[in-house]
């Protein structure tokens, strides 16, 4: 039988389907990792990412093709998690670019989105490199177009590209010499086929479990994971936690953008406005949901509703009062004179409360607990974008998988200048930070600070959870990592013994200074005990002290 079109119904779940399958191999795409640390990383990534699109998916009223693009493409970009999610955010953008405009979807439709989708995300990668999901991904466009001149049978060109994605998969350690000595494929890569072979599998009607995908507790539990500073739980000023979705009539979006953020900042806190073409999307703590929801009603319908009493108080008590105040024919509160904003502020990501405490006493105005144990999301950082009231905003992402989120978060931000300063790990972020000069420009400052911190060697200390090899080392599950800006420097069984082996290939003749962010398993004794022992190595290099409170790590330090 030749099946030659896919309609709005069999897209959703052709979708989901793929989102239950990278969410079923999450872990075992977590396992081909190349650095055997212990974080969530790019199965995890993926997963949450997808997940805040099908949240979207799901809340659809009316199933076209058109509504399932936009769904697919804003949840997606608004969860991308770490340089996986981000990339995965960017080829859905450019696949439902280019199917939203049809009714239904044939060869050469798909074919063009393929391509489209791999376009985009090697434009939204600043080095792309090849052996990636970028390849994996551009492999399947090829195949695509190929065969978009050769059959009008769904089923065939599927079979086919999927075959081929798979091939490309198979040979990503012949690109990446990394991959060849771990003996693994790229994981984000075989994330894509996850997802590629879950969807043409529903596309084909095989029986699909998609409760994980269907079922608000999974949908929950895919939520940002991230808790924002100043959050206080035992006393919340603004007790309802209002989202809504804005379906605009004829209103310029960036224009209603501006307004509902004027007008939303004085009725509450945790704001987020973003707009997307037609929507837009609003978040906001506030005691008046229903004054929120009456100003959004001028600007267009609502859709994907949801107030949450953050006071613990009964849902539908809540609902009903907010729809009270919907019908009111006036707004009696003044909005309430803002603040004017500073100059400039900071936003940094940190993962533990002594390196928080550290950024805080550097004047950083937002902290966002995250890391490798966890990556922000781009909604995370635009909620807490929203929070900083300055105009010229530094953002320190402080960790290599976290800054194409804090760039996407900069290219959705309207109202303020968001500079991405593209630190890679804690002790840079508190170097650029440091050599931040008042009274020069946005410009030199990010210059300053982004030539500064490259002058930082840093080091991470943790331990392996699983056997691999890297470099030539054998690495065994339990054995304690030295990991330098660029690899995994010395492998041990002793925490001291290691940290002084990767330190010794950080130390030359220039440097001056050695600082140890110990990590909250780690005793400050052991950490005292591991800086008497440098100071007799090395008595011409000044040795610093800090309780970081880092969780994996036991010691993040640096060598200047």
């Amino acid at each position: 039988m030749i099946v030659k079109t896919i309609d709005a119904s069999m897209l959703k779940k052709m979708f989901l389907a793929g989102a239950a399958g990278i969410d079923a191999q999450k872990d075992y795409i977590n396992e081909l990792n190349v650095f055997p640390v212990p974080d969530g990383d790019t199965g995890t990534n993926m997963t949450l990412t997808i997940m805040s699109a099908v949240k979207e998916v799901n809340s659809l009223e009316d199933l076209t093709i058109e509504g399932l693009a936009k769904a697919i493409s804003s949840g997606s970009l608004r969860g991308a998690r770490g340089n996986s999610g981000v990339i995965l955010s960017q080829l859905f953008r450019g696949f439902t670019k280019e199917i939203r405009n049809h009714e239904k979807l044939d060869v050469v439709v798909l074919a063009n989105a393929f391509q489209r989708a791999s376009d985009t995300a090697y434009k939204a990668v600043m080095k792309p490199k090849e052996g990636t999901i970028l390849t994996v991904a551009r492999g399947g466009a090829e195949k695509a177009i190929e065969l978009a001149t050769q059959t009008e049978d769904l089923v065939y060109f599927g079979t086919e590209v999927l075959k081929y994605m798979d091939e490309v998969l198979e040979d990503t350690p012949n690109l990446l010499p990394v991959l060849k000595e771990a003996g693994v494929v790229d994981s984000g890569g075989q994330g894509l086929l996850e997802f590629v072979k879950g969807a043409f599998d529903a596309f084909l009607g095989k029986e699909i479990d998609l409760a994980t995908v269907t079922s608000q507790k999974s949908i929950k539990a895919g939520g940002t994971g991230i808790k924002l500073d100043k959050v206080n739980e035992m006393n919340i000023e603004f007790g309802y936690c209002t989202e809504f979705i804005i379906m605009l009539e004829n209103v310029n979006n960036n224009k209603v953008e501006k307004e509902l953020k004027t007008y939303l900042t004085s009725l509450g806190d945790s704001l987020v406005v973003v707009s997307d073409e037609d929507i837009v999307k609003v978040h906001v703590h506030t005691n008046d949901p229903g004054l929120a929801i009456q100003k959004a009603l001028t600007f267009g319908s609502l859709t994907s509703m949801k107030i949450d009493n953050m006071r613990e108080e009964h849902n539908e008590k809540l609902i009903k009062d907010a729809a009270n105040y919907a019908k009111a024919t006036e707004i009696k509160k003044e909005p309430e004179k803002k603040t004017a904003k500073k100059p400039f502020g900071f936003l940094s990501v940190s993962m533990g409360d002594g390196l928080s405490d550290i950024f805080k006493g550097l004047g950083v105005d937002y902290l966002i607990e995250g890391g490798q144990t966890m990556n922000p999301s781009t909604e995370d950082m635009l909620e807490a974008i929203d929070k900083v009231n300055a105009k010229t905003i530094y953002i320190l992402p402080n960790n290599g998988n976290i800054i194409l989120a804090a760039e996407q978060a900069k290219a959705l931000t309207k109202d303020k200048e968001i500079i991405v300063i593209p630190s890679k790990t804690v002790p840079q972020g508190i170097t650029a930070i440091i050599n931040f000069v008042h009274d020069k420009s946005a410009k030199e400052n990010a210059k300053r600070m982004t030539e500064e911190m490259s002058n930082v060697k840093t080091g991470q200390v943790t331990y392996a959870v699983r056997d691999t090899s890297i470099d030539g080392k054998s690495i065994k599950q339990g054995n304690i990592m030295g990991i330098d800006d660029k690899t995994i420097q010395s492998v041990g069984t002793d925490v001291k013994a290691t940290t002084l082996d990767l330190i010794k290939g950080l130390v030359d003749e220039e440097s001056e200074l050695i600082s140890l962010y110990y990590g909250a398993e780690t005793k400050e004794e052991d950490a005292a005990e591991l800086a008497k022992e440098l100071e007799a190595e090395y008595p011409e290099i000044d040795i610093e002290v800090h309780y970081g409170g880092q969780p994996i790590y036991y010691y993040v330090l640096s060598v200047e």
